[in-house]
């Protein structure tokens, strides 16, 4: 059976998770759902993994979930394939996770970019959430993650008209993080994640914690959290060994203890 996630580490730390499910432009079916939740809960649980990037082909990223499986489905079926506990692990994964898209991400695809804490996008890569043009709407955070990137309005076009926007686009509304040449999205974004790679992984983890958290929060408490936070970090072996390095002027080595 082919693997329908492939797994390779490219560079020390670094995990790049490929979806590889071409007939179906990588569309996201139950077994598929699985094997990536299931990959990215255990590499989050993996000290040697620092960073993660998941891509999909150049013509798509993930083109939404497979509406050959979800045609027959009602909503008990629905309701009790726990959809949210997969989407929840990837929403919880403590490592840093870099998307690297082409092609389309569509529905899913788009919702799945979203978890990630950097958007490599194409400038052929094409956004949507195109639910409403089959008689639902979007389901793993289409439209409240979406809202908190880009706005009420900009959201509201997308989501009420299923009209894809262009990774230019997606970047100029704060759907992405960067955008850039088609051949150039991969190696991109393994660029940022080795660099991410190279740094204190607990710093890493408190940065992603603190600035997630502070997305739901009011900014009196963000800052207490950012404060506290960055407090603790001051008794680790990272700590000292980063300001140790830059007072001798020389590469820092982290622990990450």
């Amino acid at each position: 059976m082919t693997d329908l996630v492939l797994e390779t580490r490219p560079f020390d730390g670094v995990v790049l998770l490929t979806i590889n499910r071409p007939e179906a432009r990588n569309a996201l079916n139950t077994a598929l759902r699985h094997e990536l939740t299931d990959k990215i809960g255990a590499l989050g649980r993996d000290d040697s993994v620092r960073c993660i990037v998941m891509t999909g082909d150049n013509k798509a990223f993930m083109a939404g979930a497979d509406i050959k499986e979800m045609l027959p489905k009602g909503t008990a079926e629905i309701t009790q394939s726990n959809v949210r506990r997969l989407w929840a692990i990837i929403a919880d994964l403590p490592k840093p996770l870099i998307a690297a898209v082409n092609g389309v991400a569509f529905g899913g695809g788009c919702e799945l970019a979203m978890h990630a804490d950097i958007i490599v996008a194409g400038e052929g890569a094409k956004f949507g959430q195109p639910e409403v043009t089959v008689g639902v709407m979007p389901g793993g955070g289409g439209t409240q993650r979406l809202l908190r990137a880009v706005g009420k309005f900009k959201t509201m076009k997308m989501v009420l008209t299923g009209e894809p926007v262009s990774g230019r686009d997606a970047f100029e509304m704060g759907l992405a993080s960067e955008v850039v040449a088609d051949d150039t999205v991969l190696p991109r974004a393994l660029e940022i994640a080795q660099r991410i790679a190279a740094l204190p992984p607990l710093a890493v983890r408190r940065i992603k914690e603190v600035v997630l958290a502070g997305e739901d929060t009011s900014l009196a408490a963000g800052l207490m959290l950012e404060r506290r936070t960055f407090d603790t970090l001051f008794d680790t072996a990272d700590k000292v060994e980063g300001m140790t390095a830059f007072a001798e002027k020389r590469p820092p080595k982290f622990t990450g203890r």
